[in-house]
């Protein structure tokens, strides 16, 4: 049994930190983990202090393509009159925001189990009428375009539910950039007998921890209790996703015979 969702994170400006202090907020180069599951409890309206449903949510496979890689800007915020931890002592607090401008991604989620289906396919429903407001990493983040795709627009975004495992969607996913950008990358592939063909594009997936390629990301969550937020530790692995012409198309791309999970 499979079930995957695609969605499409395309915004100005994304933030996803790993490992946040008071005056120094980090991103990654694409969407954690954390970042997701806070995403999808907020469409579910998950209450924070819900360590279950935030654990159900966490559970769910993670696959990220990166179709526009973002630029990595900081903002300097200043906070004043704060006290120390004496009470006295007031003074001016300088913090460093860290974000990504312009970044595009493909996002997918993957279900292995009937109860997983069953919440994957709750989380689509959401995600269309949200409980609350959605957002990439801050609340000034808002997205650019709808992550999935409407029936009645047609508009570039998420395909939505499928049966196919992450893994396949990372590869036959239509690339989902738009404009100027998108029809510079077809003119590669058009009346031409040999193609130049863009870079790859980097995808990073859920993986074993004996996986000979994991990387470790401290950003499973366990609980977004305020005060008490709490992460494990998660495998993922980065692999590249083949540029081919069909990428282009609505259907996206036939899967490759031997492909890169």
């Amino acid at each position: 049994m499979t079930l995957s969702l695609a969605l499409c994170f395309d915004a100005p400006m994304q933030s996803w930190g790993t490992r946040s202090a008071h005056i120094k907020r980090d991103t990654a180069r694409e969407p954690t983990k954390s970042g997701v599951v806070g995403l999808l409890a907020s469409a579910l309206g998950v209450s924070r202090d819900d360590d279950e449903k935030v654990a159900a949510l966490a559970e769910l496979k993670l696959g990220v393509r990166v179709d526009r890689e973002g630029l990595v800007e900081v903002d300097y915020q200043t906070a004043q009159n704060v006290p120390n931890t004496a009470g006295g002592g007031h003074r001016t607090v300088v913090s460093h925001r860290y974000y990504l401008s312009d970044a595009l991604f493909l996002v997918v989620l993957g279900a292995s189990t009937l109860r997983q289906e069953a919440l994957l396919r709750r989380v689509e429903i959401a995600l269309r009428v949200p409980e609350w407001p959605l957002y990439f990493g801050r609340k000034a983040f808002v997205p650019a375009r709808p992550l999935l795709r409407d029936a009645s627009s047609d508009a570039l975004s998420g395909w939505g539910l499928s049966d196919r495992p992450v893994c396949e969607v990372l590869h036959a996913h239509p690339w989902l950039e738009t404009g100027p950008s998108r029809e510079a990358v077809a003119r590669r592939f058009r009346g031409s007998r040999e193609p130049i063909p863009p870079p790859p594009l980097r995808a990073v997936q859920d993986c074993a921890t004996t996986d000979q390629r994991a990387e470790i990301r401290p950003d499973h969550p366990l609980s977004f209790r305020r005060g008490n937020r709490r992460f494990a530790s998660r495998s993922f692995k980065t692999i590249d996703i083949e540029f081919t012409e069909e990428l282009l198309m609505a259907g996206g791309a036939r899967v490759p015979e031997q492909i890169d999970c």
